[in-house]
């Protein structure tokens, strides 16, 4: 039993390894991705399912000021900006500043048109509220690369880091390149 302990921790450890050096890499690529397709749907009327109610909490947030035809182009090139950042690893706060502030717009419908983002509130969602409660889990994503900015990252073991490829550097390394 003890040769199957000692091959199941090291295969334990061999993926637990694997999860670290790359799950950082692998949330912002495909976090990148998300982000860039759901902005360039919203490039064409229509395509994007949140469409309605994200240009109706733009105007109101903005009391009228950006109108529905013209916030949607706003929405589409915010989301494509923040997908590219994650995407290219490059000028991460301000990405992520971007992504808080498209998330904390994302989530306002639920108080501005609450009885169309549920259909009992406060615990059965219609679509879109449903939409909108999934971006909990991009928030959650966001602040974890967050803590990578200033080079944080994740260990398999306590007192020993691991090479991150790909990983975002902290601003202050890129100033040179």
């Amino acid at each position: 039993m003890s040769n199957f302990n000692h091959t199941f921790d090291r295969l334990d450890k061999a993926i637990t390894t694997w999860m670290a050096r790359y799950g950082l890499l692998l949330l912002r690529i495909s976090l990148g991705i998300v982000f860039f397709w759901f902005g360039f749907l919203k490039f064409f009327p229509g395509l994007s399912p949140a469409q309605d109610l994200a240009t109706r909490t733009i105007e109101a947030l903005s009391l009228g000021l950006i109108k529905p035809e013209v916030s949607i182009y706003i929405l589409a090139v915010w989301e494509c900006l923040i997908g590219l950042g994650l995407l290219l690893g490059r000028f991460m706060r301000v990405t992520l500043l971007l992504l808080f502030l498209q998330m904390l717009g994302t989530i306002t419908p639920i108080f501005l048109f609450p009885h169309e983002v549920f259909m009992h509130i406060p615990y059965a969602p219609t679509l879109e509220g449903q939409y909108i409660i999934k971006n909990m889990v991009l928030i959650s994503a966001g602040l974890v690369l967050g803590a990578t900015v200033r080079g944080g990252g994740m260990v398999v073991e306590p007192g020993h880091p691991i090479e991150r490829p790909g990983a975002a550097l902290p601003e202050a390394e890129k100033v040179g390149r």
